[in-house]
């Protein structure tokens, strides 16, 4: 796990990084929100940020609208770090697109509970993006029917490929995940019935 820790304030950003490499996260220090910027969107982006609100270059607040604007930075989880403690302050920070809020001077036990929910949502966030890759996968491999199927107009028989002529039930079986079971419509009981004498 590798985190982001933007704040002007050199001595909080320094004991931010030390308490996260106590829980076995990496983290990258920038003191001000345009560099932050500058590292989000780098190749090797985090994808956990700690921002302060009030930064030079770009506040806290107007990274978080970026960071949910740019679509391969939607999944990083965001959590807005303030001396700002208005309900008014936090409303507006979620709204920008932060996932937590903290007020400083912060609790370690407390940043330790909401770091913690971070990573349990990206991990959550990875395995479900797995899911999807299979399924996806899953999908590519799902035998499909598609195209013109010529067929004969008297015994409903399909040409295939290589010109032999199959069952309906037969061809559908092979090219798709389709399994059949028979029996006799309606129409075709009385057909039966009416080619035996009574």
């Amino acid at each position: 796990m590798r985190a982001l820790i933007a704040d002007d304030d050199r001595t909080t950003a320094v004991i931010l990084s030390r308490t996260l490499a106590g829980w076995d996260i990496e983290s990258v220090v920038t003191h001000d929100g345009a560099a932050a910027w500058d590292l989000l969107r780098a190749e090797a982006r985090p994808s956990l940020a700690i921002l302060d609100w009030m930064m030079p270059g770009l506040e806290g607040v107007e990274l978080c609208r970026r960071i949910r604007a740019d679509a391969s930075l939607s999944h990083m989880y965001v959590l807005l770090l303030t001396s700002r403690d208005s309900r008014a302050d936090m409303v507006t920070a979620l709204d920008a697109g932060a996932d937590d809020y903290l007020v400083k001077p912060f609790d370690p036990e407390e940043l330790r509970a909401r770091v913690h929910v971070g990573v349990r949502v990206l991990a959550l966030q990875e395995r479900l993006a797995e899911r999807v890759v299979e399924l996806q996968d899953a999908l590519s491999r799902v035998k499909q029917l598609h195209g013109l199927l010529p067929i004969c107009s008297y015994c409903k028989r399909i040409r295939t490929d290589d010109n032999y002529w199959h069952q309906v039930d037969r061809y559908i079986a092979q090219h798709s995940e389709a399994e059949f079971t028979h029996g006799v419509c309606p129409s075709c009981y009385e057909t039966v019935l009416s080619e035996f004498p009574r």
